[in-house]
């Protein structure tokens, strides 16, 4: 039954009222929209330890990738030699022509610290990849993208070179720099658990920190360490490099000599190829590290948009997948992957 004219009326005014009160949700909704995006141009520096790595060369594929989809302008830059003071020269380079953000592989956990303070101030967002700042200095970023929990590839490490000495014999370490945080984590993980896990075998020093030694991320320095851990300890039955320059240095070194030391770490698959397809290392490990860069650049374009606050519990998302921040202001991406013979022909051609 049909109502009245004004009946009719007053249905019609109410449904206008309706739409306009929705139209104005939307409208006062729409700024907030607009904030909660990642908008074009961008400047981004990707900061590695130092550019002449090919570590970080595929880091930085990954950053470029991410700085290609978020349409941002991004400037690999960093210093040949990887220390904190060189790095700092950098970022205050960074801070200069006044970028928005800064994507940094920390190759000092201390010295740099008060660099990024200043590049903080100045409005950068910062993010950590690879190495992170000391914990005591984590206000000085939003996040750090960092590959595992730092035990879990400590112990895998371990597990590697037990794999191939048959679980005996005595260990030394080929690390990078005394002051590479990220080092030093995976290294203190090491020592209980070979402890623990294998007593057949044990530290060439007597303890996981005497049993180190630093080839500084340089070929020829780790190439001479691994020469010093030969003569020190004649019979050392391994050696874990977790550095990839200092892995492919100790398979150069031990190909040249024929030496029967095992080896093994953290290896990028194309540069470990030839020492695994022809048995000079049986196996190397890490994760990707184009993943890392690619993430951690979604990471700080989405901070800087204001999308993602880097508080403990907060997520972010890089291409398909969502980052979550755990204890510390940290996001990981996983356990390392193990390449050997079986595997080594395809990785090599992918990084």
């Amino acid at each position: 039954m049909k109502g009245s004219p004004l009946e009719m009326q007053k249905i019609k005014l109410k449904a206008l009222l309706a739409v306009v009160a929705l139209g104005a949700v939307v409208l006062t909704n729409a700024p907030a929209q607009a904030a909660g995006t990642i908008k074009p141009g961008l400047k981004i520096a990707i900061m590695p330890k130092a550019i002449n790595n090919g570590y970080f060369t595929a880091w930085n594929q990954g950053a470029q990738k991410a700085c290609k989809e978020l349409k941002a302008v991004c400037t690999y830059l960093g210093p040949t030699q990887a220390t904190g003071p060189a790095q700092v020269q950098f970022i205050n380079q960074v801070i200069q022509k006044k970028y928005n953000v800064l994507v940094i592989s920390a190759a000092d956990q201390n010295a740099i610290v008060p660099a990024l303070n200043k590049a903080k101030a100045a409005g950068i967002t910062i993010v950590t990849s690879d190495a992170d700042v000391a914990s005591t200095a984590a206000s000085s970023r939003v996040v750090s993208i960092l590959p595992a929990a730092s035990a879990s590839i400590g112990t895998a490490e371990v597990d590697w070179i037990a794999k191939a000495t048959g679980s005996k014999g005595s260990v030394a370490i080929l690390s990078a720099a005394a002051t590479a945080a990220n080092q030093n984590a995976w290294i203190a993980a090491m020592g209980p658990y070979l402890t623990s896990k294998y007593p057949n075998m044990s530290w060439v020093g007597g303890t996981v920190d005497k049993s180190v030694f630093y080839g500084n991320d340089d070929p020829a320095t780790s190439t001479s360490q691994f020469d010093a851990i030969l003569a020190q300890y004649p019979d050392v039955a391994g050696i874990i490099a977790p550095t990839t320059v200092g892995v492919l240095a100790a398979a150069q070194e031990k190909q040249a000599k024929n030496a029967a030391v095992q080896v093994t770490g953290l290896g990028l698959p194309s540069q470990m190829a030839p020492y695994i397809e022809n048995g000079t290392v049986g196996q190397v490990g890490l994760w990707n590290p184009i993943d890392l860069g690619y993430v951690a650049v979604y990471a700080g374009a989405s901070a800087k948009a204001g999308i993602f606050t880097g508080k403990v519990g907060s997520s972010f998302k890089a291409g398909t997948k969502s980052y979550s921040v755990t204890a510390g202001g940290i996001a990981y991406l996983g356990a390392p992957f193990v390449f050997d013979k079986s595997n080594i022909a395809v990785f090599k051609k992918i990084y």
